[in-house]
């Protein structure tokens, strides 16, 4: 059952399912990189109103795997540094942030097997028009017959992600994408391809909502196979994937996070700062319980 969202006009605002207004501790540091500590429908309330003031709006995700890359990477950098909300894409991750301090919460995880039934909703309800991007030829189109399935009315156009993007094959593709008007632009390239592709192209395409959405299109397709949301749930959703395709992502779940060390140890250590700060206060909470502290801490 779909979500009912209610509108402060209609009088009842305290009963929203989310804040309407953002907070500056929702965004916090942890391994490295920042995060939003946001749900779903925070999200797609920003771009509610990104798209009534003609604005864009770029939604980015982190996980264990894009916290490697983005060590590595300056283009990665500045890639997160213009999000305007990096989406928490990792169960171990908000584990993690719970266990240094940070107010995180299982609700916060948000990928696109996790809204997409909201999504779509509400692109249905909004008029949104919605353009993917990525995928190898035909399977975009594919799971875009499995999504009208669903969701007979949705305004949906893709294009397949395997094209040089240093060529005049990329323009074509930004114009095709401009051409149809989007208001909500899906691209689904992997990491750091698809990151990179919006920080090279964001100038020339209109404005909308960019998400970078990884293999959401190919889970749609049947292509991939997705794990158990419970999976998700619990922590476990990278242990399924490592079982189902040890070679392509043995590399990514069982060396790059030792690269994070240095920073998960960074990430005690404020934890410890923080917990000493607030010791002469009379209600001293648990630790890991309470966020104190902003992004620079």
């Amino acid at each position: 059952m779909s979500q009912v969202y209610h509108s402060p006009s209609q009088g009842v605002a305290d009963r929203l399912p989310y804040r309407m207004k953002r907070r500056k501790e929702e965004r916090v540091r942890v391994l490295g990189g920042a995060v939003d500590l946001v749900k779903p429908a925070e999200v797609f309330h920003l771009v509610d109103e990104k798209l009534a003031a003609g604005e864009r709006a770029v939604i980015a995700n982190h996980n264990l795997h894009s916290l490697f890359l983005f060590q590595k990477s300056d283009r990665m950098r500045r890639f997160y540094e213009m999000a305007d909300v990096i989406e928490v894409d990792s169960t171990p991750l908000i584990f993690w942030a719970r266990f240094v301090g940070r107010p995180s919460r299982r609700f916060h995880r948000c990928t696109y097997l996790d809204w997409r039934n909201e999504f779509w909703d509400r692109a249905i309800a909004k008029g949104w028009r919605v353009f993917f991007l990525g995928s190898e030829p035909g399977v975009a189109e594919a799971a875009s017959e499995q999504i009208r399935a669903c969701w007979p009315e949705v305004e949906l156009a893709t294009h397949h992600g395997y094209f040089d993007v240093a060529s005049p094959e990329n323009d074509a593709v930004v114009e095709e994408i401009n051409a149809y008007k989007p208001d909500v632009l899906l691209v689904g390239m992997g990491m750091p391809r698809q990151e990179r592709w919006i920080l090279d192209n964001i100038e020339t395409l209109n404005p909308c909502a960019i998400f970078a959405v990884g293999g959401a299109f190919d889970y749609e397709a049947g292509v991939q196979r997705a794990a158990p949301r419970w999976a998700g749930r619990i922590g476990a959703e990278w242990l399924f994937r490592l079982l189902w395709n040890p070679r392509r992502l043995f590399r990514r779940y069982c060396i790059e996070p030792w690269s994070l060390v240095a920073f998960a140890a960074q990430d005690v250590q404020r934890a410890l700062v923080r917990r000493m700060v607030r010791r002469p206060s009379a209600h001293v909470p648990t630790p890991g319980v309470r966020w104190a502290g902003q992004i620079k801490g």
